[in-house]
């Protein structure tokens, strides 16, 4: 199958597009395909997973994947992730709290820098007793 073929949008991908854009909790596609079944009752989990691939490849959303399961993200824009090793949830962190990295430097290395994908792992605030 060629990369720049047109797809539709499909009511389902569009639906699935809402629910992960609602949500900052990374679901899994069980999760979603629970909240789609709410919206789209005749909805199959092969659909869900199969419009998630279609969302990736087409850079409207991203998969969080670490080797045992994918979590999705709505937001596309650049920036970090933090996942708890106890709760196994995973937060949003914005770049301006994490310290930045010369890029400058990398590109006088030869480096292009197009994106990142960082995550961070341990105790969040939460499981760690420091509720805010």
């Amino acid at each position: 199958m060629e990369k720049n073929i047109k797809r539709r949008n499909t009511h389902q991908r569009k639906v699935i597009l809402e629910i992960l854009r609602s949500t900052d909790i990374h679901p899994t596609a069980d999760w979603i395909y629970e909240r789609a079944r709410q919206v789209i009752p005749n909805i199959s989990l092969g659909t869900v997973y199969r419009n998630l691939k279609i969302l990736k490849d087409e850079g409207l959303i991203l998969e969080l994947n670490d080797g045992k399961q994918s979590r999705f993200d709505g937001r596309i824009d650049q920036h970090f992730h933090f996942k708890c090793i106890n709760c196994n949830s995973i937060y949003d962190i914005d770049n301006k709290q994490i310290i930045n990295v010369e890029y400058n430097d990398l590109q006088k290395e030869g480096y292009q820098i197009r994106s990142f994908d960082v995550i961070f792992s341990g105790i969040c605030p939460k499981c760690n007793g420091n509720q805010n």
